[in-house]
């Protein structure tokens, strides 16, 4: 059984590619395959989970929508977001799915409090939030006792898409992202608090951070 977890930084990738490529790591990943996070940012889509409502999609416009096998409901991702999906043996964790949603928000807690931001969850609509607005939305899968998708944490992007659904079901939702709340913030830096704190929350040592 593996300690170790791998963090592959991937950079700006498409959706569908990286999706597939998921599903295939998790299908065929053993016991003694180390978990693995991926740390990357999505050309502009929506995304629709499985128990999504056409009528939460107001109007997408030229932005493609996407029915994806994640829970939850519509979101949007772009550049400037980053995007933790999470490769996880729960059973080798002894860990369940709601201890895992559990994990990544006090993961992305975390995170925002080393820039002064003071975020919190809600029991009953996960994410994570700042004075009622939404920064982080979640959304997981789980198959042969392992998790894949993950979190989206705002940092630095165009919010604008946001208006033309509503937001992880919830009419009138507001987002914001972590600029607006603290100026001196980069993707790099929080890149690396991401990976760090994901790694200490699920229980790891310092990660094994890979390039590409």
């Amino acid at each position: 059984m593996s300690k170790e977890l791998i963090v592959r930084d991937i950079g700006l990738v498409e959706y569908e590619s990286t999706w597939e490529e998921m599903k295939n790591f998790t299908q065929t990943r053993t016991k003694d395959d180390p978990d693995q996070i991926w740390l990357l940012e999505h050309p502009p889509l929506f995304t629709q989970g499985q128990a999504g409502k056409e009528e939460h999609l107001i109007e997408t416009g030229d932005i493609p929508v996407v029915q994806a096998d994640r829970g939850g409901q519509v979101t949007y991702h772009g550049p400037g977001q980053l995007i933790a999906y999470v490769m996880i043996d729960l059973k080798r964790l002894g860990i369940g799915v709601r201890d895992l949603v559990s994990t990544l928000e006090n993961s992305v807690v975390a995170v925002l409090k080393k820039y002064g931001i003071d975020a919190y969850p809600k029991p009953d609509a996960p994410g994570v939030y700042v004075n009622e607005m939404k920064v982080s939305s979640l959304g997981l899968r789980v198959r042969r006792g392992c998790s894949f998708h993950g979190l989206a944490l705002n940092v630095d992007m165009d919010l604008t898409p946001f208006l033309r659904i509503n937001p992880c079901g919830y009419q009138g939702l507001q987002m914001i992202d972590m600029k607006r709340l603290n100026s001196t913030v980069s993707m790099a830096n929080v890149k690396e608090d991401m990976a760090s704190e994901l790694a200490i929350h699920l229980g790891y040592s310092t990660p094994t951070i890979l390039k590409g």
